[in-house]
């Protein structure tokens, strides 16, 4: 399967965070990058109160980030169709199944593991 350009979802994913009310006032608090990597290609996800301020394309040494979710292309295709299939249903079933990894400051990610697993099915109502 040939690699994907996930710009613009993510860009689509950024404008539909900003219409979500409730989405807003989870992530409230939530002000750091994230990087999501997909099989290499890095994608740095700059949020400031639970919005998207910058999608910044990597990859880069010098964008120090929070967590990290790293996972190939195959496995988040399929985590964003309508109906995921079991553990693809998750971010979480990224690890579970060896498709992907979660790394970096945990505990920012639990702390605001609502939003972000809510943000990151957001991929799932855009057009890709």
């Amino acid at each position: 399967m040939g690699e994907i350009d996930l710009q613009p979802r993510l860009a689509a994913m950024a404008e539909a965070l900003a219409g979500r009310t409730h989405l807003g006032r989870l992530g409230a608090l939530f002000s750091e990058t994230v990087l999501l990597e997909v099989s290499g290609a890095e994608y740095y996800l700059i949020f400031n109160h639970g919005r998207i301020e910058e999608i910044r394309p990597g990859p880069s040494r010098k964008i120090p980030w929070r967590f990290a979710i790293r996972v190939d292309h195959e496995a988040l295709l399929k985590f964003w169709e309508p109906m995921p299939e079991a553990g693809f249903h998750d971010i979480f079933g990224f690890a579970k199944t060896g498709r992907g990894r979660i790394e970096g400051d945990i505990l920012a990610l639990v702390k605001n593991l609502r939003f972000f697993k809510e943000f990151m099915t957001l991929g799932r109502e855009v057009s890709a």
